[in-house]
């Protein structure tokens, strides 16, 4: 989808996702080896009780069912940034989904723009466990000559 065509407040749900414990402790064990994440006799000395997933995996999770709607298509140029906030922590066995809206669209030059799409993500609970912003870099229809 064209910059032109994408509506500010345009709204996208993802598909649920059920976050699953060997996915959890491999991607911790190679990105983030903390032993809340890889160690479960240790977790449950923490005020959690058990392992907890790593927040770049929950969140990478849910952006994966984002990214298979294919909002942009062909005309996404790039990613710019990717701001996250945790809000509670995410466990084997939740199952999140993502609800995402156009919240910013700015002209950045003749052939494209920024896209602002701000992502809540919540869990079986309806709990928001976290929230992204993301900016991403869509190019203009074409001007005919």
């Amino acid at each position: 989808m064209y910059l032109d065509d994408i509506p500010l407040r345009l709204e996208l749900v993802t598909d649920r996702v059920t976050i699953d414990e060997h996915k959890m402790v491999a991607f911790a064990e190679e990105y983030d080896p903390l032993p809340v994440h890889t160690d479960a006799e240790y977790a449950k000395t923490t005020r959690f009780k058990r392992l907890l997933a790593p927040g770049v995996m929950t969140f990478m999770e849910v952006w994966k069912k984002f990214v298979e709607q294919d909002l942009f298509g062909e005309e996404l140029v790039a990613g710019k940034s990717t701001k996250i906030e945790w809000f509670l922590p995410v466990f084997a066995g939740d199952v999140l989904y993502g609800r995402a809206a156009v919240t910013g669209i700015e002209r950045r030059n003749a052939y494209n723009g920024l896209v602002e799409l701000t992502m809540d993500v919540y869990n079986q609970e309806e709990k928001c466990v976290l929230q992204s912003v993301i900016e991403s870099i869509v190019a203009y229809r074409p001007q005919k000559q």
